[in-house]
């Protein structure tokens, strides 16, 4: 069983940056990959995000160019690196493992975390 905590979520004013978190427990982290998904009031989940365990990563058209996704297998913990922050960006953004490769689908993914908020002001 996969523990996931996400971290570094705050409030950030438009045109800032903002670092997330991901630290797994409880799997071998080489095994799965990783994505980043979020979700505002109202909306559906959606996908941001992703990169596998050889480090291949799959983003979002609307956070590319802006995002970053890392992962850093001997510290077991994911990162997103948010740039160029806007308002529609704001939202509880949650990590989440799969084995295998990295997929856009959220139902493909066996493991979640809690969710951190983004919130970024006009």
């Amino acid at each position: 069983q996969v523990q996931l905590v996400e971290s570094g979520g705050g409030l950030v004013q438009a045109g800032g940056s903002l670092r997330l978190s991901c630290a797994a427990s409880g799997g071998t982290f080489t095994y799965y990959a990783m994505g980043w998904f979020r979700q505002a009031p109202g909306k559906e989940r959606e996908f941001v995000a992703g990169i596998g365990s050889t480090g291949s990563t799959i983003y979002a058209d609307s956070v590319k160019g802006r995002f970053t996704i890392s992962r850093d297998n001997a510290k077991n913990t994911a990162y997103l690196q948010m740039n160029s922050l806007k308002p529609e960006d704001t939202a509880v953004y949650y990590c989440a493992a799969r084995t295998g490769i990295a997929r856009y689908e959220r139902y493909t993914y066996n493991y979640w975390g809690q969710g951190t908020q983004v919130t970024v002001s006009s």
